[in-house]
């Protein structure tokens, strides 16, 4: 007969349930918040969970109809609980680095419990804790980013680098004097016409981003959105954009903060696993711009990809 601790060894020998325990070793969490937090499917954590269970690893209570886990070391057998610190140790010492996946797993976890707690606070007493879902209902969700974008100074040229099917350039016409659109895809570009029909203070333009068809200093903002990541060598990319800022201009970035999913380069050929507030700092000063601003974004538990970024870039 086989000890126990090879069927403790082979459980946590599988990394989703380790990531599982480690989770639910800070909070307990029902089958579809533990699924957000992982990004996999509920049936893929109800089976590792089931394995969990059967091996006492995990606690379950049952709130309404959902069954809610949670780790607790002080229930597992002595053994168990001995062999689950020497496997946590290292998973803690990872999350240190904000790029690994046990760190993105903690940023999820917050996500999923603020969603809750929205939750919670329910019926404001009535309606309050419905108010989000009613204006949802009302007006959608698109008033939110022309709204901000109000917010800009009047008279602004601005350019869309990378614009691929121009998503971004119909919300920043209504606050613009000029906004262009460059990109190298004539197959993207073909969509973005097609998307700005009509918004005369629009134009498109096929270029690369190191090598902009647009003048120097032509331009007071600059949005690169989710652009980088596929750029090979970057350097060139934002020296050609401060040449086109204005003095004082600035250029957004919105990309992906460090992540270690390598499969990226292969899958979806990115050239880079996204990058840190230092990397941005350096890459700017390279180019003879500064680093304003530098802000992680809250992470949206239904997004499948890891945490994002925004950067203001400020050409002196």
């Amino acid at each position: 007969m086989s000890s126990p601790v090879f069927e403790r060894l082979s459980t946590l020998a599988e990394p989703t349930r380790a990531r599982m325990l480690r989770v639910l070793a800070v909070h307990e969490l029902a089958v579809g918040e533990l699924a957000r937090v992982l990004q996999t499917s509920q049936p893929t954590v109800s089976r590792h969970l089931k394995q969990l269970d059967a091996g006492g690893w995990v606690l379950r209570r049952k709130v309404g109809t959902a069954t809610c886990y949670r780790v607790d070391p002080s229930s597992l057998e002595p053994e168990a609980a001995a062999l689950w610190e020497v496997v946590r140790a290292p998973l803690d010492e990872d999350a240190r680095d904000p790029a690994s996946l046990y760190a993105e797993d903690l940023r999820r976890l917050d996500g999923v419990l603020a969603e809750r707690s929205a939750d919670s606070e329910e019926l404001f007493r009535r309606l309050g804790g419905r108010w989000d879902e009613v204006r949802q209902e009302l007006f959608g969700e698109a008033c939110l980013l022309p709204a901000l974008l109000a917010l800009l100074p009047p008279g602004l040229t601005i350019a869309d680098l990378g614009c691929g099917t121009g998503a971004m350039l119909p919300l920043l016409a209504p606050v613009a004097a000029q906004v262009v659109g460059v990109d190298r895809e004539e197959a993207m570009l073909e969509v973005a016409r097609a998307r700005v029909q009509g918004l005369d203070n629009v134009t498109l333009l096929r270029g690369r981003l190191d090598d902009l068809p647009i003048p120097s200093e032509g331009v007071d903002l600059a949005v690169c959105a989710l652009v980088l990541h596929h750029v090979r060598e970057l350097g060139p990319v934002l020296a050609e954009a401060r040449r086109v800022l204005r003095p004082g201009g600035r250029l957004v970035v919105l990309d992906m903060g460090e992540h270690d999913r390598e499969d990226y380069r292969q899958t979806m050929g990115h050239q880079h696993l996204g990058f840190s507030r230092e990397q941005v700092a350096a890459l700017a000063a390279a180019a003879g711009l500064s680093l304003a601003t530098w802000r992680l974004l809250p992470p949206d538990p239904r997004a499948h990809g890891p945490g994002l970024f925004v950067a203001v870039l400020a050409r002196p």
